[in-house]
């Protein structure tokens, strides 16, 4: 009787053990699909712990939160030249679809659909751009377009490409020295245009005070006549002959002529014509 208790007590306690190693726990982020007998199930599983018979039914995961798939490969260029490059491509996978997307395409969807689609769409892309496009503002653009055309071929897969980014671009050597020898170029031509730019303001800004001094004179010479010429000169001698210094005014009964002398007590000015 005793035997017959322990041998039970040794079942339970090994189905209880098989029961408890065959649960697995879906995390957030992801979604668990089961798999019975080799098909999948319509509807996939939320986060927890989920049991489930090993002898037929296997709980698959698949990540739903956003996952970045690195690749290196060379980009064809429209000049035919090949640019080495590193790329990450941004996507995750929509929770309901990924039954379907197991069902038709399989657990491996990188290698299987992705990569492929993401060469068809850069080598597409890429050979419309010139190299020196990857290392301007275009090369914004070619990631966008790359995206909007993997988008299209991977429409209905389950599958959202969240961006494509172009991390690093090389260029073959002689194609980065002439790039950097016209960018140079571009430098040096956009100095020289500064440089002309200032002299044109400065050789304006020298004509307009040229122009300016000249009205001036133009105007002072119109309002010069020359008996106000010579009304003024006498109105400015006689001031001067008001001081106590002896003072001789030649004139030619045109313009008087002033010769200081040194003072002399008793003497005043005297005015020779």
């Amino acid at each position: 009787m005793n035997t017959m208790i322990r041998l039970l007590s040794l079942v339970l306690s090994l189905a209880a053990l098989g029961l408890l190693s065959n649960c697995t726990v879906v995390r957030e982020g992801e979604v668990g699909v089961p798999r019975t007998l080799g098909k999948y199930a319509d509807r996939p599983v939320d986060r927890g712990v989920k049991f489930f018979f090993p002898f037929t039914t296997k709980v698959v995961k698949v990540s739903t939160q956003t996952n970045n798939l690195e690749v290196e490969l060379s980009i064809p260029s429209r000049e035919g030249l090949n640019i080495q490059s590193e790329v990450s491509i941004l996507y995750n996978v929509l929770p309901n679809e990924a039954p379907e997307l197991l069902r038709d395409i399989g657990p491996d969807f990188e290698r299987n659909i992705i990569l492929p689609v993401f060469r068809s769409a850069v080598a597409d892309v890429s050979s419309r751009f010139y190299a020196k496009d990857m290392h301007t503002g275009e090369r914004a653009t070619i990631e966008r377009e790359i995206r909007e055309q993997m988008m299209t071929l991977l429409d209905g897969k389950g599958i959202i490409i969240e961006a494509v980014l172009l991390k690093s671009i090389v260029m073959p050597p002689s194609l980065a020295r002439a790039i950097e020898a016209k960018l140079e170029a571009e430098q040096q031509a956009q100095r020289m245009e500064f440089v002309l730019q200032e002299a044109r303001q400065e050789a304006e800004r020298k004509r307009i005070e040229a122009e300016g001094v000249r009205d001036a004179q133009n105007i002072i010479a119109e309002g010069l006549d020359p008996n106000i010429l010579q009304f003024k000169s006498i109105e400015a001698f006689i001031e001067l002959a008001k001081s106590p210094n002896t003072k001789i005014i030649i004139s030619d009964g045109d313009m008087p002529m002033l010769l200081d002398t040194p003072e002399t007590p008793g003497r005043n000015s005297s005015f020779r014509n």
